[in-house]
């Protein structure tokens, strides 16, 4: 048999997946792969029992039901301050995953570099080096995760075409403050390059800090993809719908390579969402109030449980330091973690270039009684280790 391809040869399952799976085999709380435990919001929920009897069941357009681009448009262009055209520069994709896929498609050629900054979520090496790109890889220090604007440029002096930027940042939870982006902002123009944005934790963010949308800064839009999607908003993680919003002769691009890659995102899962992209204010303070409470009552758990962790700014994750136990695999550390405490994590080395084995991540997207669950099987770590 002829060799299979080089480019996926070292690839691994996701860690993520694989951490749900053996929380699945040995039982426990599933505090690894970031998905909630409670509903939807019930307009959307409502919506989605009314589609399954409408004639909403074969292809939609291929690059976004109107009315869906419509309502994207109209809700992005409120938060981002800017007019979008929902013709022109919007693709709805299937999740923020073909979404970023797309974008790196349709501007990376075989042999190209792009910047990536460590820690990162695990997609963005793979969907660079299925570009047929070299990823280049830029630390983030912790614990406030800063990073060297002159190790930056050395990616972009050392050929980078691109950065992916992941603002609020999984898995460390940092949100990157106005004065850091001005200084992405700054090379990215300097080197003429393209800034593909992950902006899916857009709406989680805690006070006192705020998401600054990349491509609202001087000069940016033009060369900015700003990927998200519908999943963490509105607790639908399973209906994979995300969205690009690109100048439109790159979306005229991401059209194309989408159209390939999956034709469409779900038609009557793309007719269901529509009431939500009509929220007013009021449920985007909500959701921030939700994730805040969630935040202060799981780090207080863990503070209650003796344990180090980082405080997030943003997202719904937080990186808890195991260096006490002695692990050098962390992975290990994580199965150990489900055997005999019944709490799954993700190793934090999966997230990073550097050899850090010191971190797991939880995720506190759940109910109050899932995360007191979880927490009082963490109070008897040290007794299990």
């Amino acid at each position: 048999m002829r060799p299979l391809s080089e480019r996926t040869e070292h690839f691994t399952d996701s860690v993520i997946r694989r951490m749900t799976r053996i929380v699945n085999e040995y039982g426990g709380v599933n505090l690894s792969q970031g998905f909630p435990d409670f509903d939807p919001p019930k307009e959307i929920l409502q919506r989605l029992s009314e589609v399954s009897n409408e004639n909403f069941h074969q292809y939609s357009i291929t690059w976004g039901a109107k009315n869906l681009r419509d309502a994207v448009a109209e809700k992005q262009s409120r938060f981002m301050g800017f007019s979008i055209d929902p013709e022109r520069e919007i693709v709805i994709t299937c999740g923020s995953t073909e979404a970023m896929m797309a974008a790196m498609m349709s501007i990376i050629d075989p042999g190209d570099k792009v910047a990536i900054f460590s820690p990162f979520y695990e997609n963005y090496g793979a969907d660079t080096i299925l570009s047929g790109a070299e990823p280049v890889y830029i630390a983030l220090k912790p614990p406030a995760f800063t990073f060297s604007a002159e190790e930056l440029e050395d990616a972009f002096r050392n050929g980078a075409k691109a950065l992916i930027l992941c603002n609020p940042s999984n898995p460390s939870g940092k949100v990157f403050t106005e004065e850091e982006l001005n200084t992405i902002a700054d090379i990215v123009r300097r080197y003429d390059a393209f800034v593909v944005t992950d902006e899916v934790y857009e709406h989680i963010v805690y006070a006192p800090y705020r998401h600054i949308y990349f491509a609202t800064l001087p000069g940016m839009r033009e060369r900015t993809i700003s990927c998200s999607s519908l999943s963490k908003t509105y607790s639908i993680t399973g209906w994979r719908l995300g969205y690009t919003i690109a100048p439109p002769e790159i979306t005229e691009r991401i059209k194309k390579v989408h159209d390939f890659l999956t034709v469409g995102a779900a038609a009557p899962l793309q007719e269901a969402v529509v009431p939500a992209l009509h929220f007013g204010q009021e449920y985007y303070d909500g959701l921030r109030e939700t994730y805040t409470k969630k935040r202060d009552f799981f780090l207080q758990g863990l503070d209650a449980a003796g344990l180090t962790y980082t405080t997030p700014q943003g997202a719904y994750y937080v990186l808890v330091d195991i260096g006490e136990f002695g692990y050098e695999d962390d992975l290990e550390f994580c199965t150990d973690l489900v055997k005999r405490v019944g709490v799954a994590a993700v190793p934090g080395s999966s997230f990073f270039r550097e050899p850090v084995n010191n971190l797991i991540r939880f995720h506190f997207a759940k109910k109050e009684e899932t995360l007191d669950d979880a927490l009082s099987r963490l109070m008897h770590i040290r007794e299990r280790f």
